[in-house]
């Protein structure tokens, strides 16, 4: 008789590591595709679909809102699509899904069919968030989560920097090529993901199971809306920053790109930093130093004009836009290092306040704007505030909250085993 299977646990220190970065690069992949590309590649397709008279101006804007709640729908339903089938065969699905969005737009068609699949590309992004890290990181030694946090989201920045990079560039051989390259990148990043996947990808919370008397569920719910103040903090930079650049400073629409592009480059780069960081001081101090940098960066607008100034604000807000993702998701590992299995359930609630604050945020500020006769300044304003309140949320947490010896820093614990 053969000898009875020895149940997967999260960690095995047995594991090749190999394998486990092999599986980091799939998720590497995953957050390209899913949002690096499928969201933020259609910045720059908007005005070139207006030009060719795809549709106008005001039905295009519909068109990237509808990514947005498809985002939405996909972070609520990621995890319980996986319960049905596996967290594998959903991420291998969505990745599919987002890349055949692409070719599915590649040509004219009827407003309906592009609000469709720029939902479904959407809510295959939403969905890859919840589900690729959380498969991932188990994966990882403790003392390397960080880091490995940090790879698989840097995607995201890579695809804000191909926004202002590769798309002008695909754009020159017309709309319907473009939408096709992107295609077939998303199709290369998928199959090099394939088979990187873990063959034990934890298993989400059952579906009524009760959570533990003892779950931290004051230092959660503040997590979350830290985060979520994160998403609105954020807005006046993803939306405006281009703008205020090119109109509000009169310095034209290329200075304004070159902005965005240094958007782009902290992005790429941001969450290897953060993450690298989080291994050395722990998640939840990395995340109080981003967010202390955060509202000095999103104020420098507010406080000076100068080249400088926009540079060192266009990067750091960029860096953790991206950056704070891993530091976030971190957290709530070490929050409930005692409560594995409600892991993927927080991260799923923590990405729907992010999505909810972020376009509720977007909608206000736009408002504001409106409503101030053009006032950036005020954006910027209301962006900072937003960040001193997510800082100050969590030093009340911290101050309220002594922590257990099983959330201290993960280098520390994994140093001294």
């Amino acid at each position: 008789m053969g000898k009875a299977k020895t149940p997967p646990r999260p960690y095995d220190e047995t594991r090749s590591v190999h394998a486990a970065w092999r599986a980091v690069v799939s998720g590497f992949c995953a957050s390209l595709v899913g949002i690096g590309l499928a969201r933020f590649s259609y910045t720059p397709l908007l005005p070139a679909i207006v030009a060719a008279h795809w549709f106008d101006a005001t039905v295009a804007a519909y068109l990237g809102a509808a990514n947005l709640a498809g985002y939405l729908a996909g972070a609520l339903a990621g995890r319980p699509l996986a319960r049905r089938v596996s967290a594998r065969a959903t991420i291998r699905g969505m990745m599919l899904l987002a890349t055949v969005a692409f070719f599915a737009c590649a040509h004219p068609a009827a407003f309906t069919w592009f609000f469709a699949w720029r939902f479904l590309a959407g809510l295959a992004g939403g969905a890859l968030m919840v589900l690729a890290a959380p498969a991932v990181l188990p994966l990882v030694a403790p003392s390397r989560r960080g880091l490995a946090g940090g790879i698989i989201f840097m995607g995201v920045g890579i695809g804000v920097a191909a926004s202002g990079t590769l798309v002008p560039l695909l754009l020159g051989n017309g709309l319907s090529a473009t939408w096709l390259g992107l295609g077939a990148l998303s199709a290369v990043l998928t199959l090099i993901a394939w088979g990187g996947w873990p063959d034990e990808v934890q298993a989400a919370e059952p579906r009524y199971a009760r959570p533990a008397t003892s779950l931290p569920a004051r230092r959660l719910r503040a997590l979350y809306l830290e985060y979520a103040l994160n998403a609105a903090g954020w807005v006046p930079h993803m939306l405006f920053l281009v703008d205020f650049v090119a109109r509000g400073l009169h310095q034209g629409m290329a200075s304004g790109a070159a902005y965005w592009v240094l958007f782009g480059i902290g992005a790429t780069v941001g969450p290897v930093l953060a993450g690298a960081l989080a291994d050395r001081t722990g998640f939840g101090r990395a995340l109080r130093i981003g967010f202390v940098l955060e509202a000095g960066a999103v104020a420098m607008p507010v406080l000076a004009s100068g080249t400088a100034w926009l540079v060192a604000s266009s990067v750091i807000v960029g860096a953790f836009v991206t950056g704070t993702v891993p530091l976030v998701l971190g957290r709530l590992h070490e929050i409930l290092a005692h409560h594995p299995a409600q892991h993927g359930g927080a991260w799923r609630t923590a990405t729907v306040a992010f999505a909810l604050f972020q376009a509720a945020a977007a909608y206000a500020m736009s408002f504001a704007f409106s409503a101030s006769g053009g006032s950036y300044r005020l954006l910027f304003a209301l962006g900072t505030a937003a960040m001193v309140l997510a800082l100050t949320i969590d030093l009340l947490a911290c101050a309220c909250d002594r922590p257990s010896p099983s959330e201290r820093p993960m280098a520390r614990s994994a140093g001294n085993q």
